[in-house]
């Protein structure tokens, strides 16, 4: 029977308790959200909607086509010099996605012949990247400098080192000035993804690139999300201008994809200049991430410390995980469940995202509940 094997393999996830579904959420959800990725508490900003909205109105509902025929607007170009001189970076390329703009960077700079040493914690849109690069991956220990100067000297020719900056399950932070060095002592480009820094870390959100003053080298490409502290849709990758050029150029997932829509487009751009006007949202994200894990820790959970906005509790397993995030949600609290094999240590945890917006009766609440409904 065609597909047959679908069957099995439901079988062995439901025996797991690693079954996923899908749960529509309505547009007044009465639940405190402590799942999504709106750091800022940006996407239903008045301001970020109307730049949605005006942008749809001016520029229609689709991009119409590829950026190289139809798809780039001029709406497109400005987000682009807008998100590279927020950043400190020479120039930027809009991609529809996130996970477009990593499998396009990863790809287009890791070809045949090169080296590209990645973190054994890195995104999925990284790891998918190096898998589909023509280059050669070695993967090193976690966070670990000294793992990558070893797996550099390994070999003659280019190469790239390839990290997130935060990392989206625990919310600890890539050494960045440490990878740089190691990169530079071997002439190799530094390619770090600031999915969950950019609007959170860094003076005024500017992201953790920036913060560790590599924000412009012409050494360092970084990726970005638009739908996390910007609260739309889409992803950039910020660099050199020359870097820039040969994404344009060779990255498949730019080439051959339809453009960023303009609504998604306004938006992110709208957000920007928001954040530009209100650099405290970021600090404040902060600020709610270290209360979180504060009060957690005194609550006898074990949390990890956060670097940026993301609060990670474990849990017994992953039934228990995902039990314990359903008891949440019938308290009136959204949380994130993260088990295998989303995760490659295979513990599994309870994410909690910081939004900039949440008070401190908010704040108590989510902590009682999540103590309250502990396993």
């Amino acid at each position: 029977m065609a597909f047959g094997w679908i069957d099995e393999q439901a079988e062995l996830r439901r025996r797991a308790g690693l079954v996923r579904n899908l749960r529509p959420r309505p547009a007044d959800s009465p639940l405190l959200d402590l799942a999504s990725n709106d750091y800022l508490g940006l996407a239903h900003h008045p301001e970020v909607a109307e730049g949605a909205a005006e942008a749809a109105r001016t520029w229609g509902g689709g991009s119409t086509g590829s950026r190289l025929v139809t798809g780039t607007t001029e709406l497109h170009t400005e987000l682009e010099r807008e998100l590279a001189g927020f950043c400190g970076f020479e120039a930027a390329l809009v991609f529809s996605s996130g996970y477009a703009a990593n499998l396009a960077a990863v790809t287009a700079l890791g070809p045949h012949g090169s080296l590209i040493v990645s973190d054994a914690l890195n995104h999925a849109s990284l790891i998918d990247g190096c898998r589909l690069a023509r280059g050669t991956t070695q993967v090193v220990g976690h966070a670990d400098p000294d793992a990558v100067r070893k797996a550099l000297g390994t070999r003659e020719g280019p190469a790239l080192v390839v990290s997130d900056t935060v990392f989206s399950v625990d919310g600890d932070a890539a050494p960045l000035a440490a990878l740089a060095e190691a990169c530079r002592e071997r002439g190799a480009g530094l390619l770090v993804d600031d999915a969950h820094g950019l609007g959170v870390v860094g003076d005024g959100g500017r992201g953790a690139p920036y913060a560790a003053r590599l924000a412009g080298a012409d050494d360092v490409v970084v990726t970005v999300t638009l739908s996390k502290s910007l609260g739309s849709q889409g992803g950039a990758v910020l660099g050199p201008a020359r870097v820039i050029d040969h994404l344009v150029n060779a990255a498949r997932t730019f080439i051959f994809d339809t453009g960023l829509a303009p609504a998604a487009a306004g938006a992110a751009l709208a957000a920007l200049r928001l954040l530009r006007r209100e650099p405290a949202r970021a600090a404040r994200a902060r600020e709610v991430a270290a209360e979180l894990h504060a009060r957690l820790t005194a609550a006898g959970l074990s949390a990890v410390r956060p670097d940026a906005a993301v609060v990670s509790v474990r849990a017994p397993s992953p039934e228990e995980a995902v039990r314990w995030v359903a008891d949440c949600r019938s308290a009136g609290l959204a949380v994130g469940c993260f088990r295998p094999p989303s995760v490659p240590d295979g513990i599994s945890r309870l994410r909690l995202t910081a939004r900039a917006d949440l008070s401190g009766a908010e704040i108590e609440r989510a902590v009682r509940v999540i103590g309250e409904t502990r396993p």
